[in-house]
């Protein structure tokens, strides 16, 4: 493959760009918080803005151990600068991920930077992957720590790779050899405070994952001299001060912190399943596969890549390897685990990205047939999450929301992105037939960005009527009598929804209160109060997401 004319890198870096930026930060507003956990993480920041106290995390007041303070104060953070709720909320997350996303960009840069002349596009490309696969854009908007801890322990593996190649355990793309005497001050000091900053984030496993991929890769390459280089004094030391001060003086003020958050929420949370979290083992295997769509096909040139190597013997010396190492290890680790979430091998995709982009720009360098397979699967992967994302919206029943034409303009779009998904998968086709690398990326990431931009502010301010208390919450911010507004039957996600919309827990309705009230339930529940006789007046069937039913003689007005 010739290289890429000047012009075309720069349309496709402005590309990746645009697609980066809708991908992470587009419009975080779009849908409230849903969830049981979203909610809850962010009513704790909200805490912890308005009452002054960083140390311990709140809920309803009460002390709050299952997640350590970093998220709580990134977040409580965007409440002091008065941003939006969901802003505040997802921005920690979304900066997160392009933190994630810059530094594969640089490890590409950096260990494949020589490549064939070309040498941005292994960086760029990692970026892109990255940035616009369907696990970074779900959690960049997601308030959790889960990118945040991501990111962490990415940019740590990232400081421990260059730790290794200043040493000379893995062959470096800008440098010929390592000095005499390699100067690592500073990628030790980066190592450990981002691995402290992983800690802060979501708790020991930062330790573990880090520890566990580079003792990993150590052992099967006999690499152990780097490997105990990555945990000298200087980065224990930077790690300590960076994660330690939050835990001792939490567990000062909180003699139960310990406990709860280290054995229940860390240890039995992995040896029991107490959480209720049981998976299969094999779980974890078609969740990374779904992670990593629309790019997923290019998983085929890494395992071939990897291959190759095996047969020649090359694999020890391979930098490849330490990142497969860094890839493999949570997938491993975490199907252990007696509790399972799709979101516990999120460390795994970042270097997934990056041997999928060495992957694809190999193999469109290289070999036709094969670059002509990839972006057929990845063409007819474009147009099956258009029908899907299709499909899914049928399911709803529109007339159930205060729309005049929200519905029909939402099958529109939705028939929009199917055909631009279509015309997508004609142009990857025939990139793949001119091995033209930059079309082929170039078009994928403008079609996921399309669908993202639709998907923020077209579909999900429709759906937010079915996952989110928010807009129900804001149809009865004027209520006159909100102390007579109660639960009956609704799912934690919606408790936990309609209290931080509210800024108060609802209490439960219960049939013996004889005065009048206006319930908030479920269809199974309307039918209960229903069959008790207590509905004051007419019941709405088409809600969406949940019932308003008034009961007794008066019920609850707005003004």
């Amino acid at each position: 493959m010739t290289p890429a004319t000047p012009p075309k890198r720069v349309a496709l870096l402005v590309i990746s760009a645009l697609a980066i930026f809708v991908c992470l930060f587009g419009n975080l507003g779009a849908i409230g918080l849903v969830g049981p956990d979203e909610p809850r993480y962010v009513w704790i920041a909200r805490a912890m803005a308005e009452t002054g106290d960083w140390i311990t995390p709140r809920l309803y007041g009460l002390p709050w151990f299952e997640k350590p303070a970093l998220y709580y104060w990134l977040a409580a953070i965007g409440f002091r600068l008065h941003l939006p709720a969901e802003w505040a909320a997802r921005l920690p997350s979304a900066v997160a991920a392009l933190a994630a996303a810059l530094a594969v960009g640089w490890l590409g840069w950096k260990y494949y930077g020589h490549e064939r002349g070309l040498k941005p596009s292994p960086a760029l490309l990692a970026a892109l992957i990255l940035s616009t696969s369907v696990a970074a854009v779900g959690t960049a908007r997601s308030a959790s720590p889960d990118m945040l801890f991501s990111s962490c322990v990415t940019l740590a593996m990232a400081c421990g790779a260059d730790v290794c190649s200043r040493l000379g355990a893995l062959p470096d793309a800008n440098s010929a050899k390592p000095s005499f005497v390699p100067r690592l001050r500073g990628p030790l000091v980066l190592f450990g405070l981002f691995l402290g900053l992983g800690v802060l984030a979501k708790g020991p496993a930062a330790v573990v994952l880090a520890g566990g991929a580079i003792g990993l890769w150590a052992l099967v390459t006999g690499q152990w001299r780097a490997a105990f280089r990555v945990a000298h004094p200087l980065a224990v030391a930077v790690f300590a001060a960076t994660a330690l001060p939050w835990y001792v003086v939490c567990a000062l003020r909180n003699p139960d912190f310990l406990r709860v958050f280290l054995l229940q929420h860390n240890v039995e949370r992995y040896l029991t399943p107490m959480f209720q979290h049981r998976q299969p083992f094999w779980f974890f295997g078609p969740i990374t596969l779904l992670a990593l769509i629309p790019w997923t096909a290019l998983l085929w040139p890494v395992a071939s890549e990897g291959l190759q190597l095996w047969k020649e013997n090359r694999w020890r010396r391979s930098h490849g390897f330490f990142f497969a190492c860094w890839a493999a290890f949570p997938v491993l680790f975490f199907s252990l685990s007696q509790s399972k979430l799709p979101g516990y091998i999120l460390p795994a995709i970042p270097p997934l990205a990056l041997l999928c982009a060495v992957g694809l720009f190999r193999t469109f360098e290289e070999q036709r047939p094969a670059a002509l397979g990839i972006t057929v699967i990845m063409a007819a992967t474009c147009v099956g999450v258009g029908v899907a994302g299709r499909l899914f919206l049928r399911r709803f029943d529109w007339s159930a929301i205060p729309t005049d034409d929200g519905a029909r303009t939402l099958h529109m779009l939705s028939y929009l992105v199917i055909g631009c998904a279509i015309l997508t998968a004609v142009v990857l086709v025939a990139a793949g037939i001119r091995k033209n690398l930059a079309l082929a990326a170039g078009a994928c990431a403008l079609w996921i960005a399309l669908s993202v931009e639709v998907a923020s502010w077209g579909a999900l301010p429709l759906v937010d009527y079915f996952y989110s208390a928010r807009p129900h919450a804001e149809f009865m911010r004027n209520d006159r009598h909100p102390d007579r507004i109660f639960a009956y039957r609704l799912s934690r996600s919606w408790m936990y929804g309609l209290a931080f919309y509210f800024r108060r827990q609802l209490p439960e309705w219960s049939p013996l209160d004889p005065q009048p009230a206006l319930v908030l339930t479920t269809a199974e529940g309307a039918k209960k109060i229903q069959s008790l006789g207590r509905v004051g007046g007419s019941l709405d069937e088409k809600q969406a997401g949940i019932l308003y039913v008034p009961v007794g003689a008066a019920p609850v007005s707005r003004q």
